[in-house]
């Protein structure tokens, strides 16, 4: 039998690479670059790296060949996906599909609904959870946990017929945490599924499907420190099993016949994984899934909150800054900032804070524009000068000098 791979989860396995990148600032000089735009794109971690590194000298077809290469690259593939699963507390019901990211993830979901199902979703949601949906029923942005678990509850009250609920686990503009729970009880009340974003949740807290009350799940490797392009749907298998396929060719087919209706599909995840599967996107999002569960969650879900604590504190100190959020400043939120700049135009403000301070932070509305819009209570188009929000979002190796040159170079900006 052939041995997998060795997948370091050693105390240095979270540490970013890259951590000490010089750049060159616009008067000449250089400066330690400050990444704070995790949100968007998390850095790679040892862990990942070091996953691709040992497998790259054995890289082969997955699934698709009978030498020595290909038999260990099947298993690794395979393996990955038994962490995923491990990860997000998958159960024998559930598929766990590899694809490119989050996006892919939820699309994928949509055209495997049954036809004629109705979608709920909150308009406050990540393009990639507001768009997909066919036979869409958006619900207006709630004021309070409280106020999202009513306005579920009145939608599915006079709904018929199969049922999805979308709901992100974190938002990607103000960090604040979902009442995930909730909303999958008021759901399933109902018989209606639930489909959660953890696109932002997965990278700051541990996430499983059965705490959560999640029918289905999808996150990104490269917002959990795999930047590789892999993304994955986690989930019953029943929508996915009677679906047709995502992609059409090789993989997806058990059997193709002479003649066009001489087809049989496959069934689980390959189903939906047409053509060569992404393994170093599979192997590196596993190996930071087994990194995260050895280490001390709470540990770094306290670290992280004491720096979000000293970074709003310090944001709150300069003048004509304000930090927005949906559900109030005291709901709990992972390790995302957003700050509206009225008189400011927050894309010129991220540009000089990257050219001048060596500082990376994000300026827009996020792919949430609905939502953004309402924070900063200025309608327009995404970049457009005024219209924007400034982002600052931290994790894994952000420290509290990374924070108060956020918010030194900040005052000194505007």
């Amino acid at each position: 039998m052939l041995a997998t791979a060795t997948f370091d989860c050693t105390t240095d396995a979270l540490d970013v690479v890259g951590a000490d990148l010089s750049v060159t600032l616009a008067d000449g000089s250089a400066s330690r670059f400050v990444n704070l735009d995790l949100a968007a794109s998390a850095p790679c971690v040892r862990a990942a790296a070091r996953a691709v590194e040992a497998v790259l000298p054995w890289y082969a077809s997955v699934h698709r060949g009978a030498g020595a290469r290909s038999a260990r690259c099947t298993l690794e593939y395979e393996r990955a996906r038994q962490s995923v699963g491990d990860f997000v507390g998958a159960g024998a019901q559930d598929l766990v599909v590899f694809t490119r990211n989050t996006t892919d993830a939820t699309n994928l979901l949509a055209r495997a609904l049954p036809t004629g199902t109705t979608t709920v979703v909150f308009e406050t949601e990540h393009h990639a959870t507001l768009l997909p949906w066919p036979n869409a029923r958006r619900l207006p942005a709630p004021q309070s946990p409280d106020d999202a678990v009513r306005a579920l509850e009145a939608a599915l009250r006079y709904l018929a017929g199969p049922v999805l609920v979308a709901v992100t686990g974190a938002s990607n503009v103000t960090g604040e945490i979902w009442p995930v729970r909730r909303l999958a009880d008021v759901a399933h009340a109902h018989g209606a599924r639930l489909f959660v974003d953890a696109a932002q949740l997965a990278p700051h807290t541990p996430v499983d499907l059965n705490a959560l009350g999640a029918d289905y799940l999808a996150f990104s490797g490269h917002k959990l420190y795999a930047p590789f392009g892999a993304g994955v749907l986690v989930g019953r298998g029943d929508w996915l099993d009677a679906a047709p396929p995502y992609l059409a060719g090789g993989g997806a087919s058990a059997r193709v016949g002479d003649t066009a209706d001489d087809l049989t599909w496959a069934t689980g995840p390959a189903r939906h994984e047409g053509g060569t599967p992404n393994l170093l996107g599979a192997v590196a999002l596993a190996a930071v899934c087994d990194a995260l569960v050895a280490a001390d969650r709470d540990a770094l879900h306290a670290h992280e909150q004491r720096l979000l604590a000293r970074l709003r504190a310090g944001v709150a100190a300069v003048p004509g800054v304000r930090d927005v959020s949906l559900f109030g400043p005291e709901h709990p939120r992972v390790g995302i900032v957003s700050l509206a700049l009225p008189g400011h135009d927050a894309t010129a403000v991220a540009d000089r804070l990257g050219h001048e301070h060596g500082i990376g932070v994000r300026a827009g509305q996020f792919c949430a524009h609905p939502l953004a819009r309402r924070l900063s209570g200025v309608d327009g188009s995404c970049g457009a000068a005024g219209a924007t929000l400034l982002r600052a979002s931290i994790g894994l190796g952000t420290t509290e000098e990374d924070v108060n040159r956020f918010v030194e170079a900040l005052r000194a900006v505007l």
